[in-house]
């Protein structure tokens, strides 16, 4: 299905120019909207609470049920259905490889955040030029008037390409020692995402960016697996609607209570990049993210060198043979007792 003739709002297609004139509209409720650019969604009500949140999706643009998800939230909102308590950006990072039908158009956008985008000088595409776009939309949302009294939030709306063991889980960025977040966690459980991936370093992923850079709660969420327009069951996503909408509507929605055995954390034992031509994954293709190995079997090898699991119970994630060389072609994690985690 293409993006553009699909069941959508015109605000979220991709223009070849962008948006010409900036869209306005005042809702019967009070609630502004402002479109920014395509995509780009500001909805803010008339008594606006005390969080601002984004959320989006579609930074690939073949995970369609997140744009899904999105496409009927922004709808309701506009009809009234759905009232804001809460100021919010909507964005669909990347319209232009919905239309086009792929992941990407020519580069992988969630290796670009952070100013990784500029850090090739002379290389431009449209990944890159809409990677320093939303960097300034996002800072330019949350640097408004008295956004420094406001919870500052971002939910980053991702389905996987492969099977998991655990179908639904989140990244929390690298906090640079800052404690974990019981609330957040609470709110992710009751999105029915239980298991947590802690990044150990800094990425340039869009969650990543939000959270050093704007000092925002933000996340990666995955919420399944990718599926063409049209053959998503979303009954498998209406904890996350539910929960989404009642963050966006309500004044101070009450989660569920913290608790540490609910949850599946892991942290990042290893990231294995390519770095040559001959890089090969030794493990079907069908294999799930979160499937644990054996010490000492073997992962990858990257021409000459060897990856062979270190420690007892260490899954893989996210393995892709495929990219480019110099980026990630596989995570290890391991599991780690929730108890170990610093939190407020």
């Amino acid at each position: 299905m293409n993006f553009a003739d699909a069941d959508f709002l015109a605000w979220s297609c991709a223009h070849p120019d962008g948006v010409a004139d900036q869209f306005h509209q005042r809702l019967d409720n009070g609630t502004e909207l402002q479109l920014w650019d395509s995509g780009v969604l500001v909805a803010e009500p008339a008594q606006a609470g005390d969080k601002q949140v984004v959320i989006s999706c579609a930074v690939h643009g073949n995970e369609t049920a997140p744009i899904e998800l999105l496409r009927d939230m922004v709808a309701d909102v506009r009809s009234g259905k759905l009232q804001l308590a809460h100021r919010t950006l909507f964005l669909i990072a990347n319209p232009a490889s919905i239309n086009a039908g792929r992941r990407f158009v020519e580069e992988n956008m969630n290796r670009l955040f952070s100013g990784e985008h500029s850090n090739a000088p002379g290389m431009i595409n449209p990944e890159r030029e809409r990677a320093a776009k939303l960097e300034q939309y996002v800072q330019q949302f949350y640097s408004a008037a008295e956004a420094d009294e406001k919870t500052r939030l971002h939910y980053d709306l991702h389905t996987a390409i492969r099977d998991s063991a655990h179908e639904k889980f989140a990244v929390y960025p690298f906090l640079h020692g800052k404690p974990y977040s019981k609330e957040q966690l609470s709110f992710l459980r009751d999105c029915g995402v239980t298991t947590i991936l802690l990044n150990q370093e800094p990425t340039t992923t869009f969650s990543y960016f939000s959270s050093a850079h704007c000092q925002a709660h933000a996340f990666t969420v995955e919420l399944g697996k990718v599926k063409p327009f049209g053959e998503n069951d979303m009954r498998r996503f209406a904890d996350a609607d539910r929960s989404l909408r009642r963050l966006l509507s309500e004044s101070a929605p009450q989660w569920s209570a913290f608790d540490s055995d609910k949850h599946q954390i892991y942290e990042v034992a290893r990231t294995i990049n390519r770095t040559q031509q001959d890089f090969r994954l030794h493990f079907a293709d069908d294999v799930a993210n979160f499937t644990p190995f054996q010490q000492g079997e073997l992962l990858a090898t990257d021409g000459d060198i060897e990856y062979r699991v270190e420690q007892p119970q260490e899954r893989i994630i996210f393995p892709n043979a495929k990219v480019a060389i110099g980026q990630r072609a596989l995570l290890t994690v391991v599991e780690i007792p929730a108890q170990r985690l610093q939190l407020v």
